[in-house]
């Protein structure tokens, strides 16, 4: 076998640097996007920010007071200094009119402008929240006055959970106490007492029965039979009522539908975690990639200009390099620099072009609501755009557009399809919003089954199965017959 050269041609796909910053940055999210540039600016001096994050914050001077700052090419005065008045001209000291309006604003401004103290010129901060420990240690110092009832009461509050039940029993808490305390069970038993006595209702309770039942016996104003028969139900049938088997519990308590109704409402009152309202929790904010408004011409898509870094490349050090003093070090950064800039402008004018293509789509969700929403799966939308199918799943996700319905992630407007009667095709979401309408107009003593809510389905022309229905109202988070039932 004889060795010879051979010259073929073929084409190949290689992901240059370029490439995968590019696909990076199209699949952060806005907060991922926002720590990935602060990192990139840090590494690369040649880039530097144009909309700086901070220009509208509020600065403090050094006693806490605002500082307002002064305008272009304006002195801003020293502290403590004001301007004086102009003199009146032609008149005494004494002969102003009495009825010169403003005397009194003046001298009230220019003391709050002099007295750097004023609670006005100080920034107003948010209290520090207080924990469930906290709020029951309060108040044991101020009901307990022995200090070994004190020490005990501290003991059962360690022993709380973030819902404020007691999660150990006293016979544990007894076995770990050392010997030498010589501790007796009702001691214990005083200590969680004393607790118990503390607010919120029902803290130190060691089962949901037992705080249902603190909070319905301090409870105001419930006559007599009907806080005895809410305190039956939460100490004997609590299961029977959280399942809402109303036959069972008529029978069993031998009450009629009055009765009944009016002891769950005593019960309904009732905060079953009397200690989650303490927890420390944050709210998390979604910021919009896209905002759609009606206009005349229909609905039209923008960008949201807040989410929007504008960067550049810094003029000192690109002249430097445009005179030859720079290193090669410096060039690949001005080079890393341009990419970047570039592949911040292709990441939102794809997103803003696959927003466009989804409401173009989507125009009778933004005009009727959900019900109206059309099947769409991603390629689709690839199709129109010319792009991969990968590449729209990367833009649409953590991606958000604010609507006149609501906040949505641009993956909410893609789902599955069920064929109707007619031989076309109805979204999952509009579905899903049917169900809830469906639901939500139910007679709540006769309340409609998977089965029913199929059939009525089924009448409009959407062939979908029971099972299928229940699957949609589990996501929805809709209970099942039985428990959205009532008197």
């Amino acid at each position: 076998m004889k060795q010879s050269l051979q010259l073929r041609t073929s084409q190949h796909l290689a992901l240059t640097p370029q490439l995968q910053q590019s696909i990076r940055l199209l699949q952060l999210s806005t907060l991922e996007l926002h720590q990935e540039l602060e990192q990139l600016m840090s590494d690369n001096p040649l880039l530097e920010r144009l909309d700086d994050p901070l220009d509208n914050s509020v600065r403090l001077l050094a006693d806490g007071a605002i500082n307002s700052s002064a305008a272009p090419g304006e002195t801003a005065p020293e502290p403590g200094t004001q301007d004086a008045p102009p003199a009146a001209e032609g008149g005494e000291g004494d002969s102003a009119a009495p009825d010169s309006g403003g005397n009194d604003d003046d001298w009230g401004e220019a003391a709050r402008n002099k007295n750097s103290d004023d609670e006005d010129s100080r920034p107003q901060l948010e209290a520090g929240a207080v924990s469930l420990r906290d709020h029951l240690m309060e108040q044991m110092r101020l009901a307990v006055l022995e200090p070994r009832d004190r020490a005990l009461v501290e003991l059962m509050v360690d022993a709380l959970d973030d819902n404020g039940y007691l999660t150990e029993s006293l016979d544990d808490i007894l076995e770990r106490m050392p010997g030498e305390l010589e501790l007796d069970p009702d001691e214990l038993k005083t200590a969680l007492s004393l607790l118990q006595s503390f607010d919120p209702v029902g803290v130190g309770a060691r089962s949901a029965a037992e705080c249902l039942t603190l909070q319905i016996r301090a409870m105001p104003g419930v006559p007599m039979v009907t806080r005895r028969l809410a305190l039956q139900i939460v100490s004997n049938h609590l299961a029977w009522f959280a399942q809402r088997d109303f036959n069972k519990l008529k029978k069993a308590l031998d009450c009629d539908d009055e009765d009944l109704r009016e002891a769950q409402c005593v019960i309904r009152q009732c905060n079953p975690h009397p200690g989650a309202a303490f927890a420390a929790g944050s709210s998390d904010y979604v910021v919009p990639d896209v905002i759609v408004r009606k206009s005349k011409n229909g609905w039209m898509v923008t960008l949201n200009n807040d989410v929007m870094p504008r960067l550049r490349v810094n003029s000192l050090y690109a002249n430097l390099l445009k005179q030859g003093k720079g290193e090669g070090q410096m060039g690949a950064q001005l080079q890393e620099a341009k990419w970047l800039i570039k592949n911040m402008r292709q990441r939102f004018d794809t997103i803003l072009r696959v927003a466009q293509a989804i409401v173009e789509r989507q125009r009778n969700f933004f005009s009727h609501g959900a019900v109206a929403m059309r099947p769409l799966v991603l390629r689709e939308i690839a199709d129109t755009l010319g792009l991969h199918e990968s590449t729209i799943s990367r833009v649409t996700t953590q991606k958000y557009m604010l609507t006149p319905h609501g906040m949505f992630e641009l993956k909410y407007f893609f789902g599955s399809h069920v064929a109707t009667e007619a031989g076309g095709e109805a979204s999952s979401t509009a579905i899903r919003a049917l169900i809830v309408q469906l639901t939500g107009a139910e007679d709540p003593k006769n309340p409609l089954s998977d089965s029913k809510i199929a059939d009525m389905l089924g009448e409009q022309g959407m062939v979908i199965a029971r099972r299928t229905v229940a699957k949609y109202r589990e996501a929805l988070r809709i209970p099942p017959v039985t428990l959205r039932k009532s008197l």
